[in-house]
């Protein structure tokens, strides 16, 4: 009987340093794309990673568009009226210049293309975004990548809803302080009148017009808006 208690004592004691071992190295995983005095920028480590620099606070109107230098784009003028970014998901495309502000305050933004990403892999990525603030996902027809992610001034591409990049992208950047202009700004929807969630001003796809603002802020106002 004693052989039995202490091989049944053995087994759990084992079975407990599994399970340590796992929730320490998934910590060390996890803690690894967390933001830090020491490592401000962590995305900088996923490969794909594209970023660039982009002022803040320049500011259009709802009837302005944009001529912006990446599709999605992920910085530059926008709307003076963001995207709210509570964990909205999206079920149609909505205007970029507010998806763009949204970003601005911290947010990150999963946009997909509704003719590749359905399914279980649309389900996996709403997963992500659902009850999460600072965070928002969209459809954006003509996507050249099934998925794409943007936060202010950085962007990945990639073709898997599963794809471990994904959680990396967002632990590095969601509401990372020194990522983005507007620290402490809100994702809360505005409503009716300024950007209603409920029915968001809807995505254009087709070229910008020659009066469009330009990414260097050339008819944009500098300052207004939240």
């Amino acid at each position: 009987m004693p052989w039995l208690v202490i091989g049944a004592v053995a087994v759990v004691l084992a079975l407990a340093a599994v399970v340590i071992g796992f929730a320490l190295s998934r910590e060390s995983e996890v803690s690894a794309w967390r933001p830090s005095e020491d490592n401000r920028d962590p995305s900088l480590a996923i490969p794909g990673i594209v970023t660039g620099q982009y002022a803040g606070q320049q500011h259009v109107n709802a009837q302005q568009r944009v001529a912006y230098d990446r599709s999605p784009p992920f910085g530059g003028p926008h709307d003076a009226y963001w995207a709210a970014c509570n964990g909205v998901v999206y079920p149609t495309p909505v205007r970029s210049e507010n998806m763009v502000h949204s970003l601005e305050h911290g947010a990150v933004w999963i946009a997909y293309n509704p003719d590749q990403v359905t399914g279980p892999a649309l389900q996996t990525l709403a997963a992500k975004v659902q009850g999460q603030d600072y965070t928002m996902m969209s459809p954006y027809p003509g996507l050249d990548q099934p998925i794409s992610l943007q936060s202010w001034g950085h962007e990945l591409k990639v073709a898997d809803a599963n794809d471990p990049r994904i959680d990396q992208f967002i632990s590095s950047l969601r509401q990372n302080q020194y990522t983005f202009p507007e620290v402490g700004a809100s994702c809360d929807a505005l409503g009716p009148g300024y950007f209603d969630p409920d029915n968001p001003p809807p995505f254009d796809a087709s070229p910008p017009p020659p009066d469009a603002v330009t990414m260097d802020g050339r008819g944009a106002d500098a300052g207004n808006g939240g």
